[in-house]
């Protein structure tokens, strides 16, 4: 619920930083396995997540259109090149 509330909130970058760091070192020190992922994708991605807070954007465009061909893929996947006489 804190992670969600940092997000929620219109905090500038330096704010969230902060905010998300002590989100952070909480769950490091409670040594809950189940937050893990999230924790490797954080330590993988910090630049790109704090980035967010300057102007609330994300790169949806870029995920929709994979999400588009990975679709497209599924319906192919099975079918042979036909060749046309």
């Amino acid at each position: 619920m804190e992670l969600t509330t940092i997000y929620n909130k219109h905090y500038n970058k330096d704010i969230a930083h902060a905010k998300l760091t002590l989100w952070y070192n909480k769950i490091e020190k409670l040594g809950y396995g189940c937050f893990r992922t999230v924790t490797n994708t954080m330590q993988n991605n910090y630049e790109t997540i704090f980035n967010y807070f300057i102007n609330r954007k994300t790169n949806v465009f870029a995920g929709s259109f994979n999400a588009k061909i990975k679709g497209f893929r599924a319906q192919l996947r099975g079918v042979r090149d036909i060749p046309i006489l």
